[in-house]
């Protein structure tokens, strides 16, 4: 068989696979942006291709759909991923059988599976001074004074109604933290309604990452591990 034979018959063969598969030619971005150049030359510089500023335009959308469609299913997955979070801190949280023990898992497991640096409950009471009962959970547990959480919670802009606030300036005050506080960069502050009769009380969560909690963030896991926490806090009072 010559050359030109050969040649030949590769040809066919290569047309008869692509009219067989068109998909072949027109899922490949490069081969088409190639034929659709070579056709432009063709027609000379006179010409105005439409169908050519058409398929550029549709290309641009092309890529825009397919990095909007990456960004949802990672968003998506990042959801998932910190669904289940939340379900593990709280099948744990549910685990002990005496409230020292429930303060305690709160500062240690339940903190670890949530991957930040400090939790701390924070109850209101009119006699906000220490307790020698309380001492051995003091690193969980806070009372302070009447009106405290209010002012904490306070946004720039004042007071809030709000259940969850997430901010990366904590304020400068060793009441909660202590020690820890010049390290720590974000941190999530959660109401808790803990029946009625009872003053108020709130859960802080505390990270050295500044991008671990920052406004704008979605609020709805939070919001429903407060829902629980405040829940089981209830049992533990009643």
């Amino acid at each position: 068989m010559t050359g030109t034979a050969l040649q030949t018959d590769l040809v066919e063969e290569f047309r008869a696979r692509i009219l067989a598969d068109p998909a072949l030619i027109l899922d490949d971005k490069d081969v088409m942006r190639t034929l659709v150049s070579a056709s432009e030359r063709g027609m000379g510089d006179n010409i105005v291709d439409l169908r050519g500023l058409a398929m550029e335009r549709l290309e641009a959308r092309l890529d825009r759909m397919e990095e909007t469609h990456r960004a949802v299913i990672a968003a998506a997955y990042e959801n998932l991923a910190g669904t289940n979070q939340i379900h593990r801190a709280i099948l744990r949280m549910l685990d002990p059988e005496q409230f020292e023990e429930f303060l305690s898992n709160l500062g240690t497991d339940v903190a670890q599976i949530l991957i930040v640096d400090a939790i701390k409950l924070v109850l209101e009471s009119p006699e906000a001074s220490p307790d020698p009962a309380l001492e051995r959970i003091s690193d969980v547990l806070c009372v302070v004074k009447p009106g405290f959480i209010e002012h904490y919670m306070s946004t720039p802009h004042g007071p809030t109604t709000r259940q969850v606030i997430l901010r990366q300036a904590i304020p400068q005050s060793d009441v909660l933290y202590g020690a820890k506080t010049p390290d720590l960069r974000s941190e999530a502050c959660m109401r808790l309604d803990l029946g009625a009769d009872r003053m108020g009380g709130m859960l802080v969560m505390a990270s050295d990452s500044p991008h671990m909690f920052k406004p704008g963030q979605g609020t709805d896991l939070l919001c429903f591990f407060a829902g629980i926490f405040e829940r089981s806090m209830r049992r533990w009072l009643a």
